[in-house]
């Protein structure tokens, strides 16, 4: 290959760079000589994959010597297209010696000499923990500006080509999140919006449910005019943000129930948000990310439907493949980040979104037919993306209110009060079972008969089936579908499935629609739980002995352990489940929001709305 100039010089008249490749006919640089910084000259090539380059010299700092054994460093040598989210041009700069390696001085003719540079951004994988992604940038210099700008612009046109990256979208930041962390976690990942050229419209929430009256609020033609919205916080503040979008919008029957499960109201194939007064005086102090949804005053008494919208063109569906969602992590758990790209960290998040990546998740639907035993029978509807939970859970919610001075550490104190009380509750629990496949229950009974002890033996990591990147099981097609049924509920109308019935008294009764992983518990409630495989998990922990229960919860906290493989405790997939209280008060816990709910019904939404992820690499 002809390097341009003479002996090295950057600056020479001609270009003598390799022909175009297929990316483009018409006379380009794909292949130049230029100034990479920190490593020296390079020949810079450009494929249909992305970037490539290669030291024209080997540096002397290249390779090192111990005992006797040579070790030559690793320096990157390319970055896909895929990998880059934004080229910046940094014209009328200079380059000094003292910003050069050793050995490429030579390469200027003096140190103030005129240099012009382009920045590709991209990112790298941490190598301890590969789902975390860390800023990248190679800078490239040369003493002729027109040479910098071709390689800029034959860069941009390809980053366009790029399928799926957003270009506009609805940021809604809490400023009050977890430690307060919101709007400083927004500033630092700003930037990479900036230069990704990628609009963003954003919202500083000033009360609680101000993202949701502003998501149900918006038009069909506003919402198009968007590829996504994302959410600066925490769990609890996506799901306002979800439950806006959702409420307003997706059309959608009732959880089917069992023969003798009682309500009276009946389903007219909408979901419907019923608003009342009683709704707020639950959650009206609420304005962190766990308790921000649905709580503002002026929505007293109103009513959001599917049929009620004046905004009929141009129609927006749901699901929609396009408008995706982002969490820019926040909060005091960030469970659902966690699930989703593998990491708690706002950079990770921020290249997930700006990259356009891609991830189906599910939704649980959960309709409150009853708030007490003696309230009317009205359907009030509530979405959920992680998790629901009755008992312990409800009550460490209910309990933690008390405590809203001490932050996100009151959820440690209310939870060790709630364990100290140890209550369990009377309730029935219906869910729909296969009848041609062993559920969990039914297995771990059989396995647990002899001992207790036999819980702590933890099924080897890989026998789990984990739900990963590319995630098979989140990918295939349910093969027990009937004809015709739904692609949202595919396990639903199964000839196999049968309602199976569990009484008695719960400590707890939870449904995990992910795993749930959490700095605490860093295989989630259920390890191999999926992200779009259209089953809820059902935990539900019977009464059982003060001691076995902290044993139970000892596991949650161990990378590894069993907390599902103890006699007490029954966990079964579902699709659909039913619950009915005998007490006179149900708290339960939805995704970090206290509701009260006497019977309710829930089903799952087989991978209803989109992320900006790809699911975790480990």
């Amino acid at each position: 290959m002809e390097r341009e100039g003479n002996d090295g010089d950057l600056g020479g008249e001609r270009d003598k760079s390799l022909p175009g490749t297929s990316l483009d006919r018409k006379p380009s640089i794909f292949n130049s000589t230029l100034l990479l910084y920190n490593v020296g000259e390079v020949i810079l090539s450009l494929n249909s994959d992305g970037l490539s380059w290669k030291s024209v010299e080997p540096l002397e700092n290249d390779v090192s010597t111990c005992l006797g054994i040579k070790y030559v460093s690793k320096v990157a040598s390319e970055i896909k297209l895929s990998d880059i989210y934004a080229v910046e041009l940094i014209d009328n700069s200079s380059i000094h010696k003292l910003n050069l390696p050793r050995g490429t001085e030579r390469t200027l003719s003096s140190h103030d000499r005129k240099m012009f540079h382009f920045t590709v951004h991209g990112f790298i994988k941490s190598k301890n923990q590969p789902s975390q992604w860390i800023l990248a940038e190679y800078t490239f210099g040369h003493t002729n500006l027109q040479t910098c700008l071709m390689w800029v612009n034959q860069l941009d046109s390809s980053l366009k080509l790029e399928v799926g990256r957003p270009r506009s979208l609805l940021v809604f930041v809490h400023p009050r999140s977890g430690k307060g962390n919101g709007c400083r976690n927004w500033e630092a990942v700003a930037p990479i919006f900036a230069l990704a050229k990628v609009e963003t419209k954003v919202i500083v929430t000033e009360r609680a449910g101000q993202a949701f009256d502003m998501m149900s609020s918006l038009t069909n033609k506003e919402l198009n005019s968007y590829d996504g919205a994302i959410a600066v916080g925490g769990d609890g503040f996506f799901n306002e943000i979800l439950n806006g979008f959702l409420s307003p919008r997706l059309k959608a029957p009732y959880p089917p129930t069992p023969p003798d499960f009682v309500h009276l109201a009946k389903d007219k194939g909408d979901s419907l948000v019923v608003d009342e007064n009683e709704v707020f005086e639950e959650t009206s102090s609420q304005s962190e990310d766990q308790f921000p949804l649905i709580s503002s005053a002026n929505q007293s008494g109103l009513r959001i439907s599917n049929s009620s919208s004046e905004d009929k063109a141009p129609e927006f569906p749901v699901p929609n493949e396009w408008f995706r969602f982002g969490i820019i992590p926040a909060g005091s758990t960030d469970a659902i980040v966690i699930c989703t790209t593998g990491a708690r960290d706002p950079i990770t998040s921020a290249l997930h979104i700006v990259l356009g990546k891609r991830v189906h998740l599910d939704i649980a639907q959960v309709v409150r037919w009853k708030k007490t035993p003696r309230s009317e029978v009205e359907p009030l509807v509530r979405y959920a993306a992680s998790f629901s939970g009755y008992g312990f859970y409800g009550d460490v919610i209910k309990e933690s209110e008390k405590y809203r001075w001490m932050g996100p550490k009151r959820y440690d104190y209310a939870g060790t009060v709630v364990f100290l009380r140890h209550r369990s509750y009377e309730a029935e629990i219906s869910f729909l079972d296969d009848e041609s496949e062993e559920t969990d229950s039914t297995t771990s009974k059989r396995s647990r008969e002899s001992s207790l002890l036999r819980g702590l033996k933890s099924p080897r990591r890989s026998e789990r089936c984990i739900c990963r990147i590319n995630c098979k099981v989140c990918n295939e097609k349910p093969n027990n579908a009937a004809a015709g049924t739904c692609s949202l509920t595919p396990h639903l109308n199964s000839e196999k499935r049968r309602w199976v019935k569990s009484k008695g008294r719960f400590i707890s009764v939870g449904a995990a629609v992910i795993s749930n992983r959490n700095e605490k518990a860093p295989d989630g409630l259920v390890a191999d739980a999926h992200l779009s495989d259209g089953f809820l998990h059902l935990i539900m922990i019977k009464e059982c002995p003060h001691a076995s229960y902290l044993w139970h919860l000892t596991q949650l906290t161990k990378r590894g352990g069993s907390p599902l493989n103890f006699k007490f405790v029954e966990h079964c997939k579902t699709p659909a489940f039913t619950f009915t209280s005998s007490g006179n008060e149900s708290v339960w816990n939805v995704d970090g929001e206290m509701f009260q709910a006497h019977q309710l019904s829930a089903q799952v939404f087989r991978g209803l709305v989109c992320m900006f992820a790809t699911g975790p690499e480990i």
